[in-house]
């Protein structure tokens, strides 16, 4: 089947099947797979133009929304955030855009820029398993420890289940927003983060989403809990649902740019974006179901080590 829009030729069952092994397999380890789809895309189907990061946001689009909606029925969205997020991440996403369509047409500078974000993703999941980033993270593990005990007994003794809105003690409920920091309330402690730092850091995730063809999600989230010391639990559903929008951001930036760059292929191609986030959708779903029987640190681990060698095959490839 041939893709006008990317010129891609390919079986139409291709696309969905490598996306829901792909999912499946980084949904485990808590990422999106939404960073190994776009090397599948460049490398085999040899989409190289500048629409393919578009193309890799729309997987996101539809992929992402059912994660999203359990989150909100739970009552487990912290808003501020996911707003803060939002405002830095936009312009941010033009930046990213228009370096890509303007510095990034070369395939082989485009891969190595690829291989470098892959390669800080892949070694950070490795050394998250090092013994020194676990005596690092003693305190936010043990405190993720408590929050789940916790929340068992509020659970039992409300008498709601798991995957329901939860008891309200058990929602993130938020205390105080400003331009310098924001405060919320979960299980009856307080947390809070500077709005700045992290309207920074949303902006650079934005600029590196923007050219790769990422939301962002999978460096947000593992930076808010290390650095800024957030339970998880309060940052997973922000962290998917501000790649969610910032994902369809994304995509409209690029449809607003295609017409200044005309016969250079910038627009996404939405049916071939829309076929990876079909399979994303259902591999995200398996990924949850068998997490419980493959052990974390294998896991991510695995995961690590072939995301890193993958961008070390684009880096060195590109000075040889």
């Amino acid at each position: 089947m041939l893709f006008p829009v990317s010129g891609v030729e390919v079986h139409p069952l291709i696309p969905p099947l490598v996306a829901l092994v792909v999912s499946a397999f980084t949904s485990m380890g808590g990422v999106s797979g939404a960073f190994l789809l776009l090397p599948f895309q460049v490398s085999v189907l040899n989409f190289t133009s500048p629409a393919v990061s578009p193309t890799n946001l729309v997987f996101n689009i539809v992929a992402i929304p059912s994660g999203v909606y359990h989150y909100i029925r739970e009552g487990r969205m912290n808003w501020p955030m996911i707003w803060v997020v939002i405002l830095g991440t936009l312009p941010g996403l033009w930046a990213g855009a228009l370096i890509r369509v303007n510095w990034m047409l070369e395939p082989g500078r485009f891969k190595l820029f690829v291989g470098g974000v892959l390669l800080y993703i892949g070694l950070r999941l490795i050394y998250d398993q090092t013994s020194w980033a676990k005596r690092r993270k003693t305190r936010i593990m043990e405190f993720e420890a408590r929050v789940q005990e916790r929340l068992r007994k509020l659970l039992k003794e409300t008498g709601q289940l798991p995957g329901k809105a939860l008891p309200r003690a058990a929602r993130v409920r938020t205390r105080s927003w400003g331009l310098r920091r924001i405060e919320y309330e979960f299980l009856g402690e307080t947390f809070s983060f500077n709005t700045l730092a992290l309207f920074l850091l949303s902006l650079m995730v934005g600029l590196i989403g923007g050219t790769y063809g990422i939301g962002g999600g999978a460096i947000i989230a593992p930076f808010v809990v290390s650095i800024f010391g957030l339970p998880v639990y309060t940052v997973a559903g922000a962290a998917l649902l501000g790649t969610f929008i910032t994902s369809v951001f994304g995509v409209v930036i690029y449809y607003i740019l295609a017409p200044f760059y005309p016969g250079l292929g910038v627009a996404p191609d939405l049916a071939l974006g829309a076929l990876f986030g079909l399979g994303g959708f259902g591999g995200m779903y398996v990924g949850a179901r068998l997490q419980k029987f493959i052990p974390a640190p294998i896991i991510r681990t695995g995961l690590g080590l072939i995301i890193s060698a993958l961008a070390l095959r684009y880096v060195i490839g590109f000075f040889l």
